[in-house]
């Protein structure tokens, strides 16, 4: 259903650690997982405004990028700063089996949570087979 392959997050927290510096734009946390005939992918977007969150699909990648803008002034003196801020960026690439025209999303409680259905042609359905005295049916 998803296919994960990003062999560079590690690498780049690593690069964060050590220089104080992103290579590139940070990855999101993400809870993926089938519920029924619906694919759903949870994403963290803590202190996120749902109005700077952008979403787009080409050719089954489903790329979401995000932007949390410092909640310090210019004139304030800040003692720690630990939390991220700035563009956040993650791509999943969708099997074939989801529907991709149909995506549903929402944000709740600094997650985002896209819901994707099954596409109809990946769905099991059983097949009649005629012969004999009754019609039988088969899973197909």
């Amino acid at each position: 259903m998803l296919m994960r392959t990003d062999p560079f997050r590690e690498l780049d927290r690593l690069t964060q650690q050590v220089f104080g510096t992103a290579a590139r734009p940070t990855a999101m946390p993400m809870d993926a997982f089938r519920d029924g005939d619906t694919f759903v992918v949870e994403l963290d977007l803590p202190g996120v405004a749902p109005e700077s969150i952008d979403l787009d699909i080409e050719r089954n990648v489903l790329t979401v990028k995000a932007e949390r803008r410092p909640s310090v002034g210019q004139d304030s003196e800040v003692v720690i700063a630990e939390r991220p801020t700035g563009s956040f960026s993650r791509q999943l690439f969708l099997g074939e089996t989801l529907d991709t025209d149909h995506i549903d999303a929402s944000y709740e409680a600094g997650v985002l949570r896209l819901r994707i259905p099954v596409a109809e042609q990946a769905k099991p359905r059983r097949i009649a087979i005629s012969g004999g005295d009754s019609p039988k049916q088969i899973n197909g």
